[in-house]
């Protein structure tokens, strides 16, 4: 939503990618209770985010296992469909964070991939016939962002070179960018 707006102020002056950094790279079962009482914390990203829908996990569905499946997934619908790659995107966000729904499970994934408007069909084939390359270039993008030393969900790394960690206020994203776009001026 933050980068959203920071499009709608910056327009073309900015150019914003997408990478995988996963915050659950192995996969493991976790305690539904324990993970209930994490999911308390995101309370906090809801009161400064209201655009955003946050809600403690109130389902009887399993934690997700593991950070793979969804990265997978955003990759596989980026390569399959354009168009449907921004909203499934959200979608996958909204039914982790709102809806309490395991989004390390490929039926899961299938079915948002199909609310999102694509063939469900259609799309688990080509996630499952390219998992491995996909799964290799999650993988790869993981292991750069720990190389470069990020850390925390979100980071934007502004011109390859600036990496701000942690949700902050689209006014400091505009900031620094306009610092960098002025200092190309006076190159």
């Amino acid at each position: 939503m933050r980068l959203d707006e920071l499009t709608r102020r910056m327009g073309d002056a900015i150019s914003i990618e997408t990478r995988s950094f996963l915050l659950r790279p192995k996969t493991s079962e976790r305690e539904r209770e324990r993970f209930v009482q994490y999911t308390q914390s995101w309370l906090r990203p809801a009161a400064m985010e209201p655009g955003a829908k946050f809600s403690v996990w109130s389902s009887d569905a399993p934690a997700p296992s593991g950070s793979i499946p969804a990265h997978v997934a955003a990759k596989a619908m980026a390569a399959w469909s354009a168009d449907l790659s921004k909203a499934f995107d959200r979608a996958m966000l909204a039914a982790y964070f709102a809806d309490s729904r395991d989004i390390s499970d490929r039926d899961v994934l299938a079915d948002i991939a199909e609310e999102c408007g694509a063939d469900r069909a259609a799309f688990a084939g080509y996630v499952e016939s390219n998992e491995k390359v996909l799964t290799q270039h999650v993988l790869d993008d993981h292991d750069e962002a720990v190389e470069q030393g990020i850390t925390a969900v979100p980071t934007v790394v502004i011109d390859g070179v600036l990496p701000v960690q942690g949700a902050q206020e689209v006014d400091l994203y505009e900031h620094w960018i306009g610092r960098i776009i002025a200092r190309r001026g006076d190159d």
